[in-house]
């Protein structure tokens, strides 16, 4: 599918730039160069492709979805993870979609398994994945993120824990919600154009961060190299990529040309695809703002939930694949 473009990196590095085939610098350079332009392409397709398909599933039509299963809350659960694939979730819109739920009358342990499952199991993600690796893996990857999403809403469920949920919370119940007022075709497709490009705008530098990383690794270390490290010999490489990656804010496309990079050089796909789920599912700055909501044990009971879910992925990818 990008056979062209490694026809163009290589012309740009090779014979534009004048760096030789086998130094590391050309290497790195031309790996730059086609990760870059790739990267890109896929998610201007992705981004735009999800953000027409998230028209149709605004917050407020959630919340009014997830309101209609209070009565069985199994149902609630999955629908809840599934919501949280195509509904818009960002870290600061995580105070007001919890605050929208509970609002609602939506059970505590259901708006829990929206939030694992949003950004958990992240659309971006979701196309990269499949762009890079394949459709087995993004499969098992939504799969295992919406499992982790289910059964860590029932567990918060089961614990009753809404007397740690702040007070205010509860107060806001009775105000009235907006009215859902659906747009026309033209204004989906122009909204999702523009969403796509103030998007790109925002975190370019983070995808060319990933890729410069991912390139200084493809130039300058050896395939097999970390394999000795956080190969699936080790034991302990899940858990603690997942402890690396709890303070590397980042979105995916920042951080999937790191998995990509990591796993050519030895590391198992679990082990990547852990540390890349607890970079986008585990962020500072959402614990930081859920602690607006949440009383402090409920907040580490939500992270401790969500984390061992994503070190049983890794190890579960490293069975698996």
């Amino acid at each position: 599918m990008f056979d062209w473009l490694q026809i163009i990196a290589d012309f740009l590095t090779y014979t534009a730039l004048g760096f030789l085939p086998e130094s590391k610098l050309g290497s790195a350079v031309n790996f730059f160069i086609f990760d870059t332009v790739k990267i890109l392409i896929l998610l201007m397709i992705i981004i735009y492709a999800i953000t027409f398909i998230r028209s149709y599933f605004p917050p407020e039509k959630t919340k009014k979805i997830l309101s209609h299963t209070k009565g069985n809350q199994v149902v609630g659960h999955v629908l809840a993870a599934l919501l949280g694939i195509v509904t818009p979730f960002c870290s600061c819109s995580a105070v007001p979609l919890f605050i929208g739920f509970v609002e609602a009358g939506i059970p505590l342990g259901v708006t829990f398994s929206f939030l694992i499952a949003a950004p958990m199991v992240n659309e971006i993600a979701v196309g990269l994945l499949y762009g890079l690796f394949g459709w087995k893996i993004m499969l098992i990857y939504i799969l295992s993120g919406e499992i982790i999403a289910v059964i860590g809403g029932m567990i918060i469920g089961r614990m009753k824990m809404e007397k740690f949920v702040e007070a205010y919370v509860y107060e806001m119940q009775n105000i009235p919600s907006m009215e859902i007022v659906e747009p026309h075709m033209k204004n989906r497709l122009y909204d999702a154009w523009i969403f796509t490009r103030d998007l790109i705008k925002r975190i370019w530098i983070y995808v060319l961060i990933g890729i410069a990383i991912g390139g200084f690794i493809h130039g300058w270390i050896p395939a097999g190299t970390l394999a000795q490290y956080a190969g699936k010999e080790n034991p302990f490489a899940v858990p603690i990529a997942v402890l690396i990656g709890i303070p590397l804010y980042s979105n995916a496309a920042g951080v999937i040309p790191l998995v990509s990079e990591l796993t050519r050089t030895g590391v198992s796909m679990g082990t990547a695809l852990s540390f890349m789920m607890a970079v986008t599912a585990l962020s500072l700055p959402e614990a930081i703002l859920l602690k607006q909501v949440l009383k402090p044990h409920l907040l580490v009971i939500f992270f401790g939930v969500v984390g061992m879910g994503i070190i049983f992925t890794g190890y579960l990818f490293n069975f698996l694949l």
